[in-house]
């Protein structure tokens, strides 16, 4: 993976993302500190659909992931009964 300094990346812009798309992920640093990569669409894609769980997966889990969704019960205000006069 190439390093470009902030600087250059913005100045050879082109450049930059040409690298990146021939050659892969293009590491951006500033004040000599990793600060950023330019990846491909197609790489970005793939990062995507790995860290993304599909809805089977959640489904699946045994753990909740928030108790928002379950109602609280007795807390619902039922209507008066109708009657028929």
């Amino acid at each position: 993976m190439h390093t470009w300094p902030v600087q250059d990346a913005k100045a050879r812009f082109s450049e930059f993302l040409t690298a990146c798309l021939t050659e892969g992920p293009q590491m951006v640093t500033k004040r000599g500190a990793e600060a950023a990569v330019l990846v491909p669409l197609r790489e970005w894609q793939r990062l995507q659909a790995v860290v993304r769980p599909s809805l089977k997966q959640l489904l699946l889990q045994k753990e909740t992931r928030t108790t928002e969704l379950v109602a609280v019960r007795g807390l619902a205000k039922r209507r008066k009964p109708q009657t028929l006069d």
